[in-house]
């Protein structure tokens, strides 16, 4: 086996670099919130607002890869350490797919048209569809702001684990 897959030991290159990818990418999109609450009208603000669709899919995108590729590679990859761990990752996956997925649904149901990238995703058209706005108003941010702190803690967990002397996952995450 090459070393592009998971094995038992450790996560494979693609997925390391899947992982540490999507993470520069969520964290882009991170900045782009705080710069748009802390520093609304700015010209970072201006700036990194104008990309935080575009990179919402791109992250939507990453994560549809990465579950096929953890799919592929589910009889070997490294066993959780618990079964918590395992729930906070599932729950990690989710936010990831779910809150770009309701901003997308929002987007369609505004009728604006979407372009990222240079492609138009969606087109737009005349008239509001509410029933697909509506879940993003309500979901969207405060989802987002869910999934910070269980990122925050996801990160803090890696160094607990690796101080307590048992499981070195993060170890296993940068390659050693």
């Amino acid at each position: 086996m090459s070393n592009l897959h998971d094995c038992a030991q450790r996560y494979g290159l693609v997925t390391r670099l899947l992982h540490w990818g999507m993470a520069i990418v969520l964290g882009w999109q991170f900045v782009t919130v705080l710069a748009h609450v802390l520093l609304e009208d700015s010209v970072l603000d201006k700036f990194a607002w104008g990309t935080h669709k575009a990179t919402g899919l791109l992250l939507m995108v990453l994560v549809v890869i990465r579950l096929l590729w953890a799919f592929y590679n589910r009889n070997r990859r490294p066993a959780a350490v618990s079964i918590p761990a395992r729930l906070g990752h599932l729950a990690l996956y989710a936010l990831l797919f779910v809150i770009p997925f309701v901003a997308l649904l929002r987007q369609y149901g505004s009728g604006r048209e979407f372009v990222a990238f240079g492609m138009t995703v969606m087109p737009g058209f005349d008239g509001k569809i509410e029933w697909m706005i509506a879940p993003a108003g309500l979901l969207h941010g405060n989802l987002g702001w869910l999934l910070l702190f269980m990122v925050i803690g996801h990160a803090a967990m890696a160094f607990v684990h690796r101080r307590q002397g048992g499981e070195d996952v993060l170890a296993r995450m940068i390659g050693r």
